[in-house]
């Protein structure tokens, strides 16, 4: 028997490959595939199951085209419908892979049909437990994605309680905890670097799991400090739970080089969102007017999904030559499959084509501390609230990010607008952003507040 896990980064996401004596099994797969079925293929072995934890709602899932490609079965938890074959499991029901056998543990809580499971080895000694979104390292699943009807965030956290005391903390404290997502997944709002642990070390470090906690204690803690899910979250659960387009046709799609004319025509045509990919300083110099910045190597994906409201526009990509099938791909895993090509060569072919290029300003930290003790000045801060409230430049308003298709009244056109985040990433998004809706004197402060806050510009 060998569970390997699949973790990938941009998404804080792990996906299980687990086989055993000729079988084997993949728990809440990614939307590209191949990678499990290699691993099959490497080790002689029959993919007989495709679990899901629940329907997920921050990434597309590849239970369809692996199901389809390996002839295995879908497997969801109690109560959940689809609009697709699927064998819907009950409450302990076992699964044989090989020797071992895999437990379906009904834990509702942070969906309704969340279900961890349970792997038992050759002897039925409980071994592993994968715990989807209903325990993390350090944190548990938010309760506020499936409000239905009269069903409440708050109810959704009395029934998370329960499973976690009736289901999981009743598992023998040696079972390694494998879960669906590690920090920076916006699935909970405590989780831990660390990807997987033992339950008894949960028992201990996991404020949702002390022993002394009241279920009232439970529901304040788990709800309290929520920030609003990105907007995504909810045509990922329905597409997800509906079925969805083969990635194959998406990347097909997708993987059209285009040259800068043609690039330019299809732009003009199609109302596509040309989406830039490369990193900050390079935008920077230089980019397609009204092009949106969002770089590969941050958070990509998530971002994406929490900017563009309609994961039905149809995108045009710049991006570093030989990584635009990467990119067309980290779309596909939040549902935007309307990718429609990419300019062939990168942004070099569209500057040597002679094209109308733009530019956004970039100051470092020191040439920004010299501005500030001029005046005043409109500094925008586009951190989340909690990091604005840890720490800010004095006079700066906080415009976070997450919300800026919300707050674009916010902004002014009539005078010069600093832009920063953190480091550097997230201030040249916003700034791509108001720079294609017509502000056009906005300053992005290269390093952040982590650089500025090691000058003398005041903070508070």
């Amino acid at each position: 028997m060998k569970i390997e896990q699949i973790y990938t980064g941009c998404l804080a996401q792990g996906a299980y490959f687990i086989f055993s004596n000729g079988e084997a099994a993949v728990i809440d797969p990614l939307r590209e595939v191949q990678t499990y079925i290699r691993k099959a293929e490497k080790v002689g072995a029959k993919i007989k199951y495709v679990f899901e934890t629940h329907f997920h709602a921050d990434f597309v899932s590849g239970h369809l085209d692996l199901s389809e490609k390996t002839d295995s079965v879908i497997v969801y938890g109690p109560g959940a419908k689809t609009g697709f074959k699927a064998h819907v499991a009950r409450d302990h029901e076992e699964f044989q892979v090989g020797e071992i056998i895999i437990k379906a543990l009904h834990t509702p809580g942070h969906t309704l049909e969340s279900t961890s499971y349970l792997l038992l080895d050759k002897n039925r000694k409980p071994t592993a437990l994968f715990s989807g979104d209903t325990l993390f390292i350090g944190d548990v699943g938010r309760p506020d994605l499936a409000q239905k009807g009269d069903l409440t965030m708050e109810d959704l956290a009395g029934i998370l309680y329960d499973s976690l005391r009736s289901k999981i903390m009743t598992l023998p404290d040696d079972v390694i905890v494998y879960p669906a997502h590690g920090a920076g997944s916006a699935c909970g709002k405590n989780m831990s670097k660390e990807t997987s642990d033992t339950l008894g070390n949960q028992k201990k470090f996991n404020y949702a799991l002390r022993a002394d906690m009241t279920k009232e204690e439970f529901i304040q803690e788990v709800t309290d400090g929520l920030a609003e899910p990105p907007q995504y979250f909810p045509e990922n659960v329905k597409m997800n739970r509906d079925g969805v387009e083969s990635i194959d046709q998406v990347l097909e799609r997708g993987d059209q080089a285009l040259s800068a004319e043609a690039f330019e025509a299809k732009a003009n045509n199609t109302g596509a969102l040309i989406l830039d990919t490369r990193n900050a300083a390079d935008f920077a110099k230089g980019f397609i007017p009204n092009s949106i910045n969002i770089g590969i190597d941050g958070g990509f994906a998530p971002w994406v999904g929490a900017l563009i409201p309609d994961l039905k526009q149809n995108l045009l990509i710049v991006a570093q030559p030989d990584q635009e099938e990467e990119v067309v791909t980290r779309l596909a895993r939040v549902g935007y499959d309307y990718t429609i090509g990419y300019l062939n060569g990168g942004f070099d072919v569209w500057k040597k084509s002679e094209k109308e290029t733009d530019t956004i300003q970039s100051i470092n930290a020191a040439e920004f501390a010299e501005k500030y003790k001029t005046g005043t000045l409109k500094i925008v801060d586009v951190r989340k609230p909690d990091e604005f409230e840890e720490g800010h430049i004095k006079g700066a308003s906080n415009l976070p990010l997450d919300n800026i298709n919300e707050l674009m009244d916010e902004f002014s056109k009539n005078e010069t607008l600093y832009v920063h985040c953190a480091g550097g990433y997230r201030s040249m998004i916003a700034a791509s952003i108001l720079k294609s809706r017509g502000f056009d004197d906005v300053v992005n402060i290269e390093g952040g507040f982590g650089a500025v806050s090691k000058t003398d510009v005041a903070v508070e």
